[in-house]
């Protein structure tokens, strides 16, 4: 009778494991649904900005910007956006090992989320800042980090500033990326943005046919028009890293939950199959006993 009390005491577990992935899963799926909105509606607005952009820097002349300036031999500053919390699967893993495998050794980071944070201090990684963003994402919250990666990139202190993040494509598939944000690239304007669905790839025909006007002049407001567009930039790839983290949990909990339930039924017929034969046990001796009385 102990064993039926022991895989008593592990179906009740289990059954309690099952019911906190599965509350897990309804919030993450909550969760996933308004970040996949937040993230898919910023695509099209990437792609309008880019086409007045390559509109601007074609017709509005070669004039030189700080943040188009393109630099050799400096250090090169990484943004990792990661997540806070764990149980997304193989989402942060995914990610440092694409860090590992192409950021140079000498490079310093900033970091958004404790979990890259922590294994970046842990291997011993330069880390110059660290920030926090909410859940829905604000753009607000982007506004001081792109201010700080501009910052330390007209500083001059690095040649290059990069972004490692999660991209979004679906519920089920979501690619670490390892973006080039600054200097921006005057060719990389017209390309395909790494946001998987998002506009094609920026017809500069089309682009270029628009009859836009640029006032006060095209140079000045092409100073005003990168920032935004890095601030914008930030901001996307940090709501393509939250659909990313709630769309990968909610898969991860689902799974659990399964297994769990699984498990359920594996432990159910054990105990099954062990009580049939404490109870067939029982039987024999009594009808031995009766037998021996006769």
């Amino acid at each position: 009778m102990a064993n039926l009390r022991d895989i008593r005491r592990r179906i009740k577990s289990v059954k309690n494991t099952a019911q906190i992935t599965r509350a897990m899963q309804l919030v993450a799926a909550a969760k996933m649904k308004k970040a996949q909105d937040q993230a898919l509606a910023g695509r099209d607005y990437a792609d309008l900005l880019n086409q007045v952009l390559v509109n601007l820097k074609e017709n509005g002349g070669d004039a030189a910007h700080p943040l188009l300036e393109q630099r050799e031999g400096g250090k090169e500053l990484v943004l990792v956006i990661s997540t806070d919390k764990g149980l997304c699967g193989a989402l942060n893993t995914n990610l440092g090992k694409k860090i590992r495998a192409e950021v140079p050794k000498d490079a310093e980071f900033v970091t958004v989320g404790r979990k890259l944070r922590n294994q970046l201090g842990k291997a011993g990684r330069e880390m110059v800042a660290d920030f926090e963003v909410h859940d829905p994402v604000p753009f607000s919250e982007a506004r001081p980090i792109a201010k700080f990666l501009t910052k330390a990139f007209l500083e001059g202190g690095y040649s290059k500033v990069s972004v490692a993040f999660s991209n979004y494509i679906n519920v089920m598939r979501q690619e670490p990326e390892l973006v080039q944000l600054l200097p921006i690239s005057t060719a990389s304007l017209g390309e395909k943005q790494v946001y998987e669905g998002s506009a094609q790839e920026t017809d500069r025909s089309a682009a270029l046919a628009k009859d836009y006007l640029f006032e006060p002049s095209g140079p000045e407001v092409l100073d005003t028009l990168l920032p935004l567009y890095i601030n914008f930039q930030v901001y996307q790839m940090l709501v393509e890293s939250r659909a990313s983290e709630h769309s990968a949990r909610m898969v991860a909990m689902k799974g659990a939950t399964d297994n769990a339930k699984k498990f359920i039924k594996e432990l159910t017929l054990e105990y099954n199959k062990l009580r049939q034969a404490a109870i067939t046990a029982e039987l024999l001796e009594i009808t031995t006993a009766m037998r021996a009385m006769e």
